[in-house]
């Protein structure tokens, strides 16, 4: 394990002049460039908060502010969103990079990385437009915000620790791949983003709360809708899978690296 951070750490300009040119290359003959870094997010949540707000006009119990399923709703995308997009991406970096791997000798872990670190910015810059957006609500920052860092940091390890192990599994396998995109729409239903898990038959929460996104999307929607930090005992179990997943992930892929590029 240290072995490995060491080298990391050795190829740490590698892993951030390859996120700048991710950016770089998206934003190719774009007039307004890195600014739809910005616009798309607000976009997005702007879209969310009119449509669910003032045309759905979805109510969550006790609270009258009617923007609140809005608030809800985008507070829980954002984390599921952070954990699809590294979810997705690692299960086919080592794929989509194989010509890199194939040519350049460098640690095979920094690609995950890359993809981890696009995913954190894209992130950080939907939470700034969401804030903008919940201004116009009249819904202030609170100081329970400061625990969405930890909250990105449970789902980042989450995803990377699977991420991992999957997008291994989809080098030997391609039909690792293609069943993970059925896999994560199913996931998304059974975790409260777009409903309230107290208005889910008895027999359903019992499900739900197996669920390890279900407690990290709830620290988002505590955070940014009801001004309230996480409970700490509900933090427990998801935060021993997280970082037992992510853990493994490094074990199993020091096993599995030596094969990676004869596959590829």
């Amino acid at each position: 394990m240290k072995a490995v951070l060491i080298s990391l750490w050795h190829y740490r300009h590698f892993i951030v002049s390859s996120i700048k040119a991710e950016f770089s290359g998206r934003f190719a003959r774009s007039k307004l460039g890195a600014l739809w870094m910005i616009l798309n997010p607000l976009a997005q949540a702007t879209i969310f908060a009119i449509v669910l707000s003032e045309v759905l006009v979805t109510k969550i119990p006790n609270i009258e502010n009617k923007s609140a399923y809005a608030i809800y709703l985008m507070a829980g995308m954002s984390a599921w969103g952070l954990f699809a997009e590294i979810m997705n991406r690692c299960t086919t970096v080592f794929i989509d990079y194989s010509n890199t791997l194939k040519k350049i000798s460098f640690p095979r872990l920094c690609l995950p990385l890359i993809v981890g670190g696009s995913a954190l910015i894209n992130h950080l810059l939907l939470l700034a437009a969401i804030a903008v957006v919940f201004l116009f609500f009249g819904h202030m920052p609170s100081i329970a915000w400061l625990a969405l860092p930890f909250g990105m940091l449970l789902i980042v390890m989450l995803a990377f620790g699977l991420g991992i192990i999957l997008g291994l599994l989809n080098v030997f396998s391609r039909d690792v791949g293609q069943v993970m995109g059925i896999v994560l729409q199913l996931w998304f239903w059974f975790t409260p983003v777009v409903y309230l898990m107290d208005n889910m038959p008895p027999r359903f929460i019992a499900v739900l709360k197996l669920n390890p996104m279900t407690p990290m999307v709830k620290i988002y929607q505590n955070a940014l809708l009801y001004g309230q930090f996480p409970a700490l005992a509900d933090l427990l179990i998801p935060t021993l899978i997280s970082s037992g997943l992510f853990l493994f992930s490094f074990w199993i892929f020091r096993r599995a690296s030596a094969d990676l590029v004869d596959a590829l």
